[in-house]
């Protein structure tokens, strides 16, 4: 489905809507969104790469890894077929580290193409779809979300049954170890780190009667004084999301469905600060499902949106991730 789209001409740009004036050093004046492409059947995990200036996104139920050109705008394939991919990181080596539905499991793509397998099981069992991941800025370790999202239908990935519980794990950046972090989260989505690593954020996505984030802090492979950090208090649903270099959350935000949502109030991207105070929010056309940062400064917000990809410079860069 192609999504039309009109640019704002006048500025600001009313898609903009500042909640408190901390936002205002976070926006640019003469910026706007800009849709790069449309036409997607679900669009997630996008991922920056500054050394080819390029932009991939998942577009998991065509089953293909799309790849946008930021010197022509030109979008194309990149991966066909991905595995029904979801969620991608750099590691601190700069090869790409996916979220695969189809087949279960967490992949990296070396530098001449090869493919290696990281993890696909836990203790045996099979994980259930890997969906989020995030690379830890100090030690280099990846931390992944393993709802049931993929293996719940044939839409996504391929339906099954579950043999672990949804959980977040830990692959260490240098023995490849995995380990159970988090077990006591409804289907646990998307994943941050605080700018200086001391902090993960992760999104509970299947929480009743909202969509929480929570917070722990971080002790190498540890993590404890598990806090919830932001209820939106509307059935809003987040899922994924990216911080910047001051610690603020850029939050992908939508309609759940539900008879009270107000989609046109809802969707696109939600920002809050350090602390979980409402910053703002970026309205879009459609639910926005992940973003990350990018451009040549570090400061381009790239949306992945339901059918379409996004974009917004703003007045703060991304944190490594």
């Amino acid at each position: 489905m192609k999504i039309p789209f009109t640019p704002n001409a006048r500025r600001p740009d009313a898609a903009i809507e500042v909640l408190d004036d901390a936002f205002l050093p976070l926006r640019l004046f003469p910026a706007g969104v800009e849709q790069l492409a449309t036409g997607l059947a679900w669009a997630e995990g996008p991922v920056w790469f500054g050394d080819g200036r390029y932009l991939l996104v998942s577009d998991i139920p065509n089953n293909r890894i799309l790849r946008w050109d930021e010197i022509t705008g030109a979008i194309s394939e990149f991966r066909n077929p991905s595995n029904n991919a979801n969620g991608h990181v750099r590691d601190r080596q700069g090869r790409l580290v996916s979220c695969e539905h189809l087949t279960r499991r967490i992949t990296r793509t070396e530098y001449d193409g090869r493919i290696t397998v990281l993890a696909d099981r836990h203790q045996g069992k099979r994980l259930n779809s890997p969906n989020d991941i995030t690379c830890h800025p100090g030690d280099g370790s990846l931390w992944f979300s393993d709802p049931l999202f993929g293996i719940a239908s044939d839409f996504e990935g391929e339906k099954a049954e579950s043999e672990l519980t949804p959980a977040v794990y830990r692959i260490d950046g240098v023995t490849g170890e995995l380990t159970l972090q988090i077990d006591d989260l409804k289907g646990p989505n998307g994943l941050a780190f605080s700018p200086d690593g001391k902090t993960l954020y992760v999104i509970e996505s299947r929480a009743q009667p909202h969509r929480l984030i929570w917070a722990y802090d971080v002790d190498g492979v540890s993590l404890s004084n598990k806090r919830l950090l932001i209820d939106p208090g509307c059935p809003g649903a987040f899922d994924g999301m990216a911080v910047d270099v001051q610690g603020n959350l850029w939050c992908g935000f939508g309609s759940d469905g539900s008879a009270d949502a107000d989609a046109a109030v809802l969707d696109g991207v939600r920002v809050y600060g350090p602390l979980g105070k409402p910053l703002a929010h970026i309205h879009l056309p459609e639910r926005c499902a992940n973003l990350c940062f990018g451009g040549a400064k570090g400061n381009r917000l790239f949306m992945a949106s339901t059918h379409s990809l996004y974009s917004l410079y703003v007045n703060t860069r991304g944190a490594v991730s």
